[in-house]
Order: C-alpha cells, then sequence, then structure tokens
C-alpha cells in the first residue's frame, strides 16, 4: 500500500447501499458533491458529514464495523461511537468499498439540520442520498482553500 493511497477502489454504490442498510443520517460533500453539481472531476473517497446525535452515529459506529473500515494510515480498527462523536478529526477510513472520509467540523459548512434541508436528495438504484446544495458546497470549498477546492470552486461557480 502506498501511503496516503486508497487501499481499494472506490465502489460508491456499495458504500452507499451499506450506509442505507444501517439507516444513517448523512449529508456527502466534497468531490462527489462536486461532480453532481456538474463540475467533472475524479474523486478516490466519498466524503459526508453525518448527523451529530447519538442514535446516528451508533448506527455510523455499525456501518463502519461492517464495512470493515479502518484508519488508512493508523493502526486500528473502525471508529466506535463514542470516537466519532468525540474526536476532533475522524483519520480517513480504508473500508472494504473504498475510502470514506466522515467530517464533523468542516470550515464554511452550516448547522447539519440546515445543510441537510438546503441538500438536493437523489435517488441512486434504490438507495436515497443528500448531496450537499450548490450554495453550501461553494461556502465550503471556499473556506477550505485547499488548491483542489480552489479549482472545484472556480468550475461551480463559472
Amino acid at each position: 500500500m502506498t501511503p496516503g493511497l486508497p487501499e481499494r477502489p472506490l465502489d460508491i454504490q456499495r458504500l452507499f447501499a451499506a450506509l442505507a442498510e444501517h439507516r444513517v443520517d448523512y449529508v456527502v460533500i466534497g468531490g462527489v458533491a462536486a461532480q453532481v453539481h456538474g463540475h467533472r472531476r475524479t474523486t478516490r473517497d466519498l466524503d459526508v458529514i453525518p448527523a451529530p446525535n447519538d442514535e446516528n452515529l451508533n448506527r455510523l459506529a455499525n456501518a463502519l464495523r461492517e464495512l470493515e473500515a479502518h484508519p488508512r494510515d493508523l493502526p486500528g480498527g473502525a471508529p466506535t461511537r463514542e470516537q466519532l462523536g468525540s474526536a476532533p478529526v475522524v483519520p480517513p477510513l480504508s473500508t472494504a468499498h473504498g475510502e470514506l472520509h466522515i467530517l464533523r467540523d468542516v470550515p464554511g459548512a452550516a448547522a447539519y439540520d440546515d445543510l441537510r434541508r438546503r441538500g438536493l436528495p437523489l435517488d441512486l438504484q434504490e438507495v436515497q442520498v443528500v448531496i450537499a446544495g450548490l450554495d453550501d458546497l461553494i461556502a465550503m470549498k471556499r473556506a477550505s482553500g485547499r488548491p483542489a477546492d480552489l479549482e472545484d470552486l472556480a468550475v461551480l461557480t463559472a
């Protein structure tokens, strides 16, 4: 394994299906959201913001165990519910279906309920997902300032 690169190719449909099976409430952000909003670009991971309530974080922890999630560059297994609720940063996770990033405190992101309410609901092969709305995605990309996010921002605002 090359440090910093995913162990397995991204199978986004299977990740969505596993999260749906466990009834995890989340909003998709990052590269996948940029693609949905019309930016043709590749991504090697799925970035999500989960609903921060205890029940949802418990469902997420169960889904991560089923997905054989483990920190990409650190020892250890799937994060526990307690870690998901208290860790300032959840390290990138390698899963059975590709890399997953669980993000809790995203610069420029609205409160979760607002983010979800303004999101774009999509049905993908009988799995409903919510993609961050364009204005929210632009706000997050702008606040990040990372080169890849600035490139996305230029396309998303054109």
